[in-house]
């Protein structure tokens, strides 16, 4: 398998996990948190796929985030400085969740821009460096591994939280 298509496989399949474990969820469940200081469903789909438009937009490409092109802080009634990572206790307590399809059309507008950038990567470009805020530098295909691995945890956590909401396969 090439390059590309294994990083196109493994973005699909955390896609379709959380499509997956998402579906049907009410606005409640969307909400719901196993403790008051815990993440909900809700607050981890925008972490989620405002990590995904930063690492992949703005730190590997330099360029605006779908969030600032698209105008989905707008969208989704949030402030534009909403970082989507490093909330207080507080915060992640009094997060409210944008509507679910709202969530996960900002998701999918994420992906199909990681997506397109996925499509022109060569071994070469993966060796290519970044540098990532105050934390240093990192290849570009250590970000998208980063990507690849973010993502697939955050699909395992959101089906978690359905299953203790639901029960098991519900």
């Amino acid at each position: 398998m090439e390059l590309i298509d294994f990083a196109q496989t493994a973005l699909q399949g955390s896609q379709r996990a959380i499509k997956r474990a998402t579906d049907g969820l009410t606005a409640q469940e969307l909400a719901w948190q196993p403790k008051p200081d815990a993440n909900s469903i809700g607050l981890i789909l925008f972490h989620n796929a405002r990590s995904e438009d930063t690492f992949i937009q703005s730190t590997i490409q330099q360029t605006p985030t779908e969030w600032e092109a698209g105008k989905w802080h707008s969208k989704l009634g949030m402030l534009e400085t909403q970082p989507g990572a490093g909330y207080t206790q507080e915060q992640v307590a009094t997060f409210r969740a944008p509507a679910l399809a709202d969530l996960l059309a900002y998701a999918d507008a994420v992906r199909a821009k990681t997506t397109d950038y996925v499509k022109g990567l060569t071994p070469a470009k993966c060796d290519q460096k970044v540098t990532w805020g105050r934390t240093g530098e990192f290849t570009i295909g250590a970000l998208l591994a980063l990507v690849i691995n973010h993502s697939s945890q955050h699909a395992g956590e959101v089906s978690y939280l359905r299953g203790l909401q639901r029960g098991a396969n519900k």
